[in-house]
């Protein structure tokens, strides 16, 4: 079995569950054989959303609740006494985050030092995954990529929310968990796209509800270079990392990135004009007036440690990665749309798939 066999029968907690990227996860532990257990808001963060479109509603146990809310949150825990927990609760845009920054703020910050809190007073977690983004790192607008120790910072409220998250994981893991307690780390991804991302003021997300609407395609920064992958290459890095820590424990209880293997620039532009082409039609235009917000315009990871030490690597390079996001949208259009269909057999077809490349590539995780 994949990740060392670690997940069949393990009881595991994924803040975030009916999210784009919880979702998925929720249902590769389900495929792997886990006991999975959800701690989300009353709503899925969009309309539509995975969550829902895969049913899993009625497959997966799971509690209402804020992370902002401490108590709902160790409440959470004691219920589910999980041995393992993936920390994805957030709010994960850049641009929404303009909009509502204490929001932003009290949700990223606060509700990951309210997961560590209620994790201290666990006892049965060994282990958990927190979650945060590329974006933790004060912007230089270098060629290369950005390492684990490199500084961080964040101009904006989202990436700065983020940054304070990392502070905090570090902090309560040098203060209260290295003597015994469990193995706490962050991981570091960001740009992931995929089927079943709805979310709105994402380049790929816009993409697909433009050409599913048929109309042109609305591309805010052109221009802009980021580490485009594929959600799946994300997932595997989270859950080999998990059963690390679960396996080895503290040896990998640290920050660690994760990125796509492309070296090239990839821009916004390629990206959609890829996605047009693989799509069959549709066109695209910049808006008239540009963005009022700051966003960065160069964001590469180096992904060195997690090859050298975890044996990870990403396996899709960027043009793979849009195809497996245009071919699932192609069959929720197909299947879900025009008949009602569930797409969770869809999304357990493309972990298969994925997982078979990973196999037969000698990836250590996948053996």
């Amino acid at each position: 079995m994949p990740f060392a066999d670690v997940y069949a029968g393990l009881p595991v907690l994924v803040t975030g569950h009916t999210g784009f990227k919880g979702s998925w996860l929720a249902i590769w532990l389900k495929e792997l054989g886990a006991d999975v257990a959800g701690f989300s808001l009353p709503q899925p963060p969009t309309v539509p959303a995975n969550f829902e479109v895969c049913r899993l509603g009625g497959q997966i146990e799971g509690v209402t609740g804020d992370v902002r809310d401490h108590d709902a949150l160790a409440d959470a825990i004691s219920r589910f006494r999980p041995r393992l927990v993936f920390h994805l609760a957030a709010q994960p845009l850049v641009l929404a985050a303009y909009r509502e920054p204490k929001m932003t703020f009290d949700t990223n910050a606060g509700g990951t030092v309210n997961l560590l809190e209620a994790v201290r007073q666990s006892a049965s977690v060994e282990a958990v995954v927190c979650v945060t983004t590329d974006k933790v790192y004060e912007e230089r607008n270098w060629l290369w990529g950005y390492r684990e120790n490199d500084r961080l910072g964040g101009h904006d409220p989202y990436s700065a929310s983020k940054a304070m998250a990392e502070l905090a994981i570090a902090s309560y893991r040098r203060s209260f968990f290295e003597d015994g307690g469990p193995a706490v780390a962050s991981a570091r991804a960001g740009n992931v796209i995929g089927g079943g991302d709805f979310a709105a003021d994402r380049l790929l997300p816009d993409t697909m509800r433009a050409l599913l609407a048929g109309e042109p395609v609305c591309v805010r920064n052109p221009a802009f270079v980021r580490p485009w992958q594929h959600v799946l290459e994300s997932l595997s890095a989270y859950l080999w990392l998990g059963a690390k820590l679960l396996r080895e424990g503290h040896a990998y209880a640290e920050a660690w990135n994760f990125a796509p293997r492309d070296i090239q620039a990839v821009t916004a532009q390629q990206v959609v004009e890829k996605a047009l082409a693989l799509w069959g039609g549709g066109s695209w235009e910049q808006p008239a007036q540009a963005q009022a917000e700051k966003e960065a315009t160069l964001l590469r990871l180096s992904w060195d440690k997690a090859a050298n030490r975890l044996g990870w690597h990403a396996l899709y390079d960027w043009e793979e990665a849009v195809a497996a996001t245009v071919d699932w949208f192609r069959i929720y259009q197909q299947r879900h749309l025009a008949h009602g269909e569930s797409m969770y057999g869809v999304c357990a077809e493309q972990i298969g798939a994925y997982t078979e490349r990973a196999r037969s590539t000698g990836l250590a995780w996948a053996e």
